[in-house]
């Protein structure tokens, strides 16, 4: 017999559990929109809400923010000792750069010149060439990725870590629990017995902190004894060399970064492996010029840990400062409110503005999303091009003729507000006019999206386009 009294007084406390968390998400929830949604959720289906709310609710990266904020006085120590010694390296930008003025200042760190800056595309180039580099390490190797397969790719790199230990070096490896949690236990276990420090960027670090499973530490990072950095948009797998069939070939770029601004990469994962381990490892920060090199690179880390929404305000910084061309690749595309703005600013002051997608989706809920963006900006006039020999996964931007940003930023609200993030933001002509052509050739693979086409869609589609729209704040 079924206890009625008991069953309502359950009900009962759950429903007031339900209210209980929507103050608190009143109280805690960045967006107007996003508050709405939970408030609305958590009172109505709070069996399903509740749960959900503390495990995926929040915007903020507690731990990280404590650990930031002076808990270590050796870390801060560090820090601010790796700023003064890259002082001499400062390079100077004209006033009109407004956008590279205004992102040292959300990057909190500065704009570096004496660097060499390759541009890497796909993963036979990347690959070669990152291993290649990691092979010279002499001193340090620090090694950070958000995914990590135990196949043909994943057991080079681990072959690698594994020699350079046994030389003497110093390595290190980061990884993702979320995204590496196919990463075997052998695995890792072999590089501890190799003498590589491993750990993974958990979740959560003591008893105290709640579990923050929304979070991801997304970069992908890899620093060779301070003086040569690599960072973009591929993972280590064999996906990312197109030996995937269901996905097929992969179109990504990375960077490889010699010189002075190595070492905002090696202070991003030194923050990173802090959190992750407690550890304030003692790193080199004597700033090595690239021979021959004289580029102008920024490192911009963004996360959850940020007092502001540093990704979202960086991009939208970058857009507002571009005055000839704009252009942007994301595999995802579900921006938000104030890049939506900004985006039809640029066009308004006759920017030339093009964003590039994938045609095949890895994801359809962001893939039905995306469309809810595309119809504004295609009668606005803004051109949307769908790439389609592949998956195309890069996360790139040129503004004008002389700036560049490649690293690990998607156009989506988990990268702009969930994810640790980095973008290399680079400012040369030259680098620029790679990138130009890069981007042209994709565009010549790719099928241009037009206005009539997503106004003919079908009524099952736009159904589902806009289920997933309210999905995206959490896509």
């Amino acid at each position: 017999m079924i206890d009625l009294w008991g069953l309502s007084a359950t009900t009962l406390a759950i429903h007031g559990l339900g209210l209980l968390t929507s103050m608190v998400a009143l109280l805690r929830t960045r967006t107007a929109q996003g508050a709405v949604a939970w408030i609305v959720s958590l009172n109505t289906i709070p069996w399903v809400a509740v749960p959900a709310w503390w495990l995926f609710g929040r915007s903020r990266f507690q731990g990280y923010v404590l650990a930031r904020k002076g808990k270590d006085r050796k870390l801060d120590g560090v820090v601010a000792g790796a700023h003064e010694k890259v002082q001499g390296n400062r390079a100077e930008v004209p006033s009109t750069r407004g956008g590279v003025v205004g992102s040292e200042r959300l990057a909190r760190m500065p704009l570096l010149g004496g660097n060499e800056v390759k541009i890497l595309v796909d993963g036979e180039e990347t690959f070669a060439d990152l291993f290649a580099g990691m092979e010279e390490a002499r001193t340090t190797l620090l090694v950070q990725f958000y995914i990590v397969r135990d196949d043909a790719v994943g057991r080079r790199l681990q072959e690698i870590m594994l020699r350079k230990a046994a030389e003497g070096v110093s390595v290190r490896f980061l990884f993702d629990g979320a995204g590496s949690y196919r990463l075997p236990e052998r695995w890792l276990d072999e590089l501890r017995q190799g003498g590589v420090e491993v750990s993974g960027f958990h979740l959560t670090r003591g008893i105290r902190l709640r579990s923050q499973l929304n979070f991801r530490n997304h970069r992908k990072i890899v620093v060779v004894d301070g003086r040569v950095g690599w960072v973009g948009g591929l993972n280590v797998g064999e996906e990312y060399l197109g030996k995937d069939p269901d996905i097929g070939p992969w179109r990504d770029i990375h960077a490889r970064i010699t010189g002075p601004s190595a070492l905002g990469l090696q202070l991003i994962f030194l923050e990173d492996w802090h959190w992750a381990t407690g550890e304030v490892p003692d790193f080199d920060w004597t700033p090595h010029p690239a021979q021959g090199g004289d580029t102008p690179v920024l490192m911009v880390p963004s996360g959850p840990a940020d007092g502001r929404e540093t990704a979202s305000l960086f991009l939208q910084h970058i857009i507002h400062s571009s005055t000839t061309r704009l252009w942007i690749a994301s595999p995802y595309f579900v921006p938000d409110v104030g890049v939506m703005g900004a985006l039809f600013l640029a066009h308004l002051r006759g920017v030339d503005v093009r964003i590039l997608v994938p045609l095949r989706p890895d994801n359809v809920a962001v893939h039905l999303a995306a469309f809810s963006y595309f119809r504004p900006l295609l009668e606005a006039g803004i051109r949307i091009f769908r790439y389609r020999e592949g998956f195309l996964h890069s996360k790139t931007f040129l503004m004008d003729d002389d700036v560049v940003g490649v690293g690990t930023l998607n156009l989506d609200n988990r990268s702009l507000r969930l994810n640790f993030e980095v973008t290399a933001l680079v400012v040369d002509q030259g680098v620029a006019t790679r990138m130009q052509k890069i981007y042209q050739e994709d565009f010549s693979r790719s099928r241009e999206l037009l206005l009539e086409e997503v106004e003919g869609l079908s009524l099952p589609f736009r159904l589902g386009v806009r289920a997933a729209t309210l999905l995206s704040p959490i896509l």
